[in-house]
C-alpha cells in the first residue's frame, strides 16, 4: 500500500516539472509566432545554386572502364 502513495508522489512530481516547463516557456515567449507556420507552405523554397566547377563534359574513370568491357 506504501507503494502506491510513492508513485503517487512521483507522478505528482513529474507532472509539476512539465508545468513548470510549460510555464517558463511560455513566459520566455516561446509560443509568440502563431502566423509564421500557417503561410509557411505558401512560401517556396529557394533552388539550391549548382556551380559549373562541379559539372564536367568528361566522363568519369568509372564510365570508360564499364563502356571499355
Amino acid at each position: 500500500m506504501s507503494v502506491i502513495f510513492i508513485l503517487i508522489a512521483c507522478s505528482l512530481l513529474l507532472a509539476g516539472t512539465f508545468l513548470g516547463a510549460f510555464l517558463w516557456a511560455s513566459r520566455s515567449g516561446q509560443f509568440e509566432d502563431d502566423y509564421t507556420p500557417s503561410v509557411r507552405i505558401l512560401f517556396e523554397d529557394e533552388e539550391p545554386s549548382v556551380s559549373s566547377k562541379n559539372i564536367s563534359n568528361k566522363p568519369s574513370d568509372q564510365c570508360q572502364k564499364t563502356a571499355k568491357k
